[in-house]
């Protein structure tokens, strides 16, 4: 059965991604995901700012680390314990021992000068990088305009300073997601993820406090990037890998019906370990038997071909239903 498929211009020998996480932390880890026949992996993000380390610079930066200046002790402190050379140091030996294509992450939310230094991934082995960019407007100046434009920058500025391919990781906040994905793919991007999770803050009635719930995702929320891959693969020159609410190798077979060149997986790896992986691998190729297929480009992007009908429906917005 071949699951071979291709993806920021590397070979992977599926499409199953392990996205960045504690689970792409360190070499073990990631030795495990190798074993289990994992296509990929995306390193454990590092932020902007652990290239920018002064503590000054952070302040001047970006107003919010003056006036959350816990925000600076925080990045320090994950520095220390997952700082630049840390990451360098991992990449550097996954390429040397294991025989895996390394994409290195880096969580942005600006072009300024820690772009400059984005080659070190490269230099490091990294076969690709994933810019993890979440800017989501909280005042009512920031315009849809501006707020683009950065992301836009962001992805040029690195381009300028490396050879190897370069994916930009989305959240779903856009006016327009199509015609943001558009831009991006006219700007350079190799790889559009689609999409990012952001943290979802919930309230404790009984002691009235804030806290931390839903960090996991669930399985329905693979729909979300189903609608605009199918919508978006057709058009685009660049890759489209599907991330969040990838539970099972049924939301992988979705994925790959309406053109998606990869899946990248987190959630589930932590609700049932990494040795998932080898499940969701079996049970794809006996579905793929099951139907008559021998490999995954027999049925990638199937949808398309049925017409434009059938890509019309993921265009609807309310639902079609008497009863509802």
């Amino acid at each position: 059965m071949d699951l071979n498929t291709k993806y920021l211009g590397l070979n992977l020998k599926n499409p199953l991604i392990v996205s960045s996480s504690k689970l792409t932390k360190d070499f073990d880890s990631i030795k495990y995901c190798a074993e289990m026949g994992a296509g990929a992996i995306v390193t454990k993000s590092i932020f902007e700012e652990q290239l920018l380390t002064d503590h000054d610079k952070l302040k001047d930066q970006d107003a919010k680390y003056f006036w959350y200046p816990e925000a600076v002790d925080l990045i320090n402190k994950h520095s220390k314990e997952f700082g630049l050379k840390k990451v360098l140091d991992l990449i550097k030996n996954v390429k040397s021992k294991l025989d895996i294509p390394v994409i290195a992450s880096i969580n942005c939310i600006s072009d300024q000068e820690w772009t400059n230094f984005a080659g070190v991934f490269e230099e490091a082995g990294a076969d690709a990088i994933e810019l993890n960019i979440a800017i989501i407007p909280f005042d009512k100046y920031s315009t849809c305009t501006e707020i683009n434009e950065r992301y836009l920058d962001i992805l040029k500025n690195v381009k300028k300073h490396v050879n190897i391919p370069v994916s930009v990781k989305l959240g779903s906040y856009f006016t327009n997601i199509i015609g943001m994905a558009h831009k991006l793919d006219q700007a350079g991007a190799d790889s559009l993820v689609l999409f990012n999770r952001f943290y979802r803050p919930d309230i404790n009635i009984e002691t009235e406090e804030i806290i931390n719930t839903n960090i996991l995702s669930g399985p329905s929320e693979s729909t979300r990037s189903l609608r605009w891959i199918a919508l978006l693969a057709h058009q685009l020159e660049c890759d489209l890998a599907a991330g969040t609410g990838i539970h099972d190798y049924n939301a992988v077979i979705k994925q790959l019906l309406v053109g998606a060149d990869a899946v990248q997986l987190c959630s589930v790896l932590f609700r049932h370990g990494i040795s998932y992986i080898e499940t969701i691998l079996f049970d794809l190729e006996k579905w793929m038997r099951r139907r008559g297929y021998n490999s995954l480009s027999e049925f990638k992007g199937k949808i398309h071909k049925m017409g434009g009908e059938e890509i019309a429906k993921f265009e609807r917005i309310q639902f079609l239903n008497k009863d509802l």
